[in-house]
């Protein structure tokens, strides 16, 4: 399966995390919405993100250090489209600059919010919930 995905999480701590080159980043206590594509490989991209046990490549990868993911979503699609759905959620959510999004023109892929209005957002898009293999 090839497409994008959206991770909630939740950091039930406020934090400094040190996030590679972006460096030191405040956190507050609260819930996320991270967007991200699997185009070689949607099932296994999100594995990755389930894993504690990880070396750290994606500014993602600091953040899941410290938190915890409450949903999946997945959109399946051969063209990449993170970027779109990253959009349409800072449209109705704060965000962490440059986060996530180092190989694209985005202003990020983290965003931030209470958890309803997370959802009620994300229940816009057209976008199915994912369940984790076991």
């Amino acid at each position: 399966m090839k497409g994008s995905y959206i991770l909630i999480i939740e950091l039930k701590k406020g934090r400094i995390i040190s996030v590679g080159k972006l460096g030191h980043l405040h956190f507050t206590k609260g819930f996320y919405v991270y967007v991200g594509s699997g185009l070689n490989g949607l099932e296994q991209r999100i594995n990755r993100h389930v894993r504690k046990n990880k070396k750290r490549h994606w500014h993602i990868d600091y953040l899941l250090d410290f938190s915890e993911i409450k949903n999946i979503f997945v959109k399946e699609s051969e063209e990449r489209i993170e970027c779109n759905i990253a959009s349409l959620l800072e449209q109705d959510l704060d965000f962490i600059s440059d986060f996530g999004c180092s190989d694209c023109s985005c202003k990020s892929h983290l965003m931030y919010g209470a958890y309803d209005r997370i959802m009620k957002t994300v229940g816009r898009l057209e976008i199915k919930k994912y369940e984790i293999q076991k």
